[in-house]
């Protein structure tokens, strides 16, 4: 009996932990969705929308799913391509248009075009369950992108910068399609609509590579809108194939691993750390086996000897060798380029000649190594202090704040989140390397270089 109960006990208490479900299939929106999708020869029992308390809306499977079977299978009918696009009542205008459009402004257009059109437009179905908003940084304001990481928010920022250019440059072309409404275009392709239409193509799409069209710009068209299947959500360990079966045409989700009745059936974007979600989908997966906590040059060079005469020698070997890229943290610590970095730092004229085994991963001398554990220990509380510094801020921001920008504060908080206990892994890590009796473990951490 006693064990009777301790099983129970274990039973209730993981079914508390489990995401809670809340089913969405009656709703009016996925109702229509089903229907219309049904009409275009998909059918399929085995998934139904639901939303989900850890990741928001999703697909939930209503039967056992076992390994090697296909999760979802999706005619070609029902995938919204350039092709779609070319057919329909933007086909003339795009094809008459110089220089060509690429396969994006193309998908985007066409999803601005329909969301005007409303019940009118073929696609309503779909367009009426996308997303209102996104949490992708060209979202962000300025003062939400000052919170990320140095590192993310230089790549935000150009990635916003692009898309700002990809708009002001379509204008003409928006321009030309004044024949198609009754409202002047400008009022209709705002930079907001595009925001809108740019993160649904860019979060949403799966990856189909398609034939180069001669009405379109030269670059790779590998765009594929899939509705329902865009439902199922990501999570870093599980394992799917994906692919557009050319002797069913259809677009197919097979599950390796197999999923649970009731459970939230997932897909893999691929083994992307917490900033590239962020960057390109506008999530970040928790406790994501992926990630990490990049160290940029601004942060590695407060840690160093500014009485290092040879320092900006050496960082300039390391930046014409590609040495300054990709160093991180995990949750196993330093990364070796990291860590193969700062002993190259740590040379002194004397050990040049040894930079080839360091290379290889060869430690130079017991001082020089702690000296390297030490300085990463360092990196470590740059990155804490600035991670704390972020999460300050952030919480200040919030008050005030409407729901979309609460949203984006979100997302950016559980990036610092994850990112926080990775760096506190990392110095445990970075202690037990350091023998007790060494002056860096007996000064701690704000020791510098003697």
């Amino acid at each position: 009996m006693k064990n009777s109960r301790g099983r129970r006990a274990r039973k209730k208490r993981r079914k508390r932990e489990e995401a809670q479900s809340v089913t969405l299939s009656h709703e009016a929106p996925f109702v229509d969705l089903r229907r219309w999708l049904t009409k275009k020869a998909f059918n399929s029992q085995s998934l139904i929308p639901a939303n989900f308390s850890d990741t928001g809306r999703g697909l939930m499977s209503t039967q056992p799913i076992k390994a090697n079977d296909v999760v979802i299978s999706l005619p070609e009918r029902c995938l919204l391509t350039t092709s779609t696009v070319l057919k329909s009542y933007l086909g003339e205008y795009i094809k008459r248009w110089k220089p060509s459009v690429s396969p994006l402004v193309a998908l985007c257009t066409f999803l601005i075009a329909e969301r005007h059109y409303g019940e009118a437009a073929d696609w309503s179905p779909y367009i009426r369950v996308l997303p209102k908003s996104y949490t992708c940084p060209v979202y962000f304001s300025a003062d939400i992108m000052e919170l990320l990481p140095r590192d993310v928010r230089k790549k935000a920022v150009e990635q916003k910068e692009r898309f700002q250019e990809l708009y002001f440059s379509s204008q003409p072309f928006f321009l030309s399609l004044q024949p198609l409404f009754t409202q002047p275009v400008e009022n209709l392709f705002t930079q907001d609509a595009f925001c809108w239409a740019w993160c649904s193509v860019n979060t949403r799409t799966v990856y189909m590579e398609h034939a180069q069209s001669e009405f379109l710009s030269r670059e790779k068209d590998v765009f594929a809108l899939a509705p329902y299947l865009d439902l199922l959500n990501h999570c870093p360990t599980v394992q799917v194939e994906a692919g557009f079966n050319k002797l069913t045409s259809c677009y197919e989700i097979r599950s390796i691993q197999g999923c649970r009745k009731f459970q939230q059936a997932f897909i893999c974007y691929g083994p992307h750390d917490n900033q590239r979600l962020l960057l390109e989908y506008g999530f970040v997966a928790h406790g994501n086996i992926h990630s990490v906590v990049y160290v940029d040059l601004g942060t590695l060079k407060l840690c160093l000897d500014e009485g290092d005469k040879q320092l900006p020698q050496k960082l300039l070997f390391l930046k014409k060798n590609d040495f300054l890229r990709n160093l991180t943290f995990g949750v196993d610590g330093p990364s070796w380029r990291l860590m193969t970095v700062l002993r190259l730092l740590s040379l002194k004229p004397q050990q040049y000649s040894t930079w080839k085994n360091v290379l290889l991963g060869a430690a130079v001398s017991q001082d020089r190594e702690e000296w390297c554990i030490h300085t990463a220990l360092t990196l470590c509380q740059h990155l804490s202090d600035d991670n704390a510094s972020a999460v300050e801020r952030l919480t200040l921001l919030k008050d005030g704040s409407d729901q979309a920008r609460l949203e984006q504060l979100g997302v950016v908080e559980g990036l610092r989140r994850e990112e926080r206990v990775i760096l506190e892994h990392s110095k445990d890590v970075l202690r037990s390397l350091l023998p007790q009796s060494s002056p860096w473990q007996q000064d701690g951490i704000q020791n510098k270089e003697r």
